[in-house]
């Protein structure tokens, strides 16, 4: 085991094997709970984690467009959602080594958590396509995710504007469509398992709210113009509504934050 935990996350970034990196994920996350690891350390993180030779990844743009319905329908969701949690796992590693001295131990507490969290979701997702018949790396994924790791490696407050607090938000304003659409699908397995990761994507936004407001206030910044701010510079699109305005209020992320960032569809 490495002795401190920028190390540990290190190990994990270098990792290509999807599962090994949640075996390593557990175990690290278990000595850092356990106080076997004390120290966060100063281990470099790389630009970019491991991956494994399948998928290939793609430009989003160049994405098939994902049908619903049917066993195909099923694995392609499954699918995009097992290569976002696979990423979300590094990317739990990632805030934590390369801001090793910035935050209290409450920050690296939440994001190893994070980081666990993300590998049980990646794990519950692999296994319903290994049910399927289908396995994580038969189809294409895109490299979205990790460029807008790259895009904020500048500055941890928009890391977490943009990662926690809008991507993950995201999944926590489609989630509740795709559970309806299951459902009315016949789909019986895929929702509770969704739901699991919906309920702790929650937490996770919640965790990036609270330090992005620690942060607000150290800067001595009003958090919702730091919010829009640092939106529109680093995600110009805009934020996609309809918003799940209870799962954001569950996560203590106030309306007045967002709502005048939405884009008409």
């Amino acid at each position: 085991t490495p002795n401190d935990l920028t190390g540990a996350a290190v190990a994990v970034l270098m990792t290509a094997d999807p599962a090994e990196k949640c075996r390593l994920t557990y175990q690290y996350a278990a000595a850092w709970k356990e106080g076997t690891i004390t120290a966060v350390g100063a281990a470099l993180p790389p630009e970019r984690p491991a991956r494994p030779e399948q998928p290939p990844l793609l430009a989003p743009k160049e994405m098939p467009k994902r049908r619903y319905g049917g066993v195909r329908g099923r694995v392609a969701l499954l699918h995009a959602l097992a290569h976002i949690e696979l990423n979300a796992i590094d990317l739990a590693w990632d805030i934590i080594a390369r801001w090793p001295d910035a935050m209290p131990k409450g920050f690296y507490d939440d994001w190893v958590q994070v980081a666990e969290d993300e590998a049980r979701h990646f794990e519950l997702l692999a296994r319903l396509l290994t049910d399927l018949g289908a396995a994580y790396g038969d189809l294409p994924a895109h490299d979205g995710l990790w460029e807008a790791a790259t895009k904020t490696q500048d500055d941890l407050m928009a890391r977490l504007a943009i990662v926690p607090m809008t991507l993950e938000a995201r999944g926590v304003d489609t989630t509740p469509a795709t559970l309806v659409r299951l459902d009315g699908n016949g789909d019986t397995v895929t929702p509770p398992v969704l739901q699991i990761i919906l309920d702790d994507e929650i937490t996770h936004v919640a965790a990036g709210v609270r330090w992005f407001r620690h942060l607000a206030a150290q800067r001595g910044l009003d958090p919702a113009a730091a919010y829009a701010d640092l939106i529109h510079n680093r995600f110009p699109g805009g934020l996609k509504p309809p918003f799940n305005h209870h799962g954001r209020s569950r996560a203590d992320f106030p309306p007045e934050w967002y709502e005048p960032l939405a884009v008409s569809a």
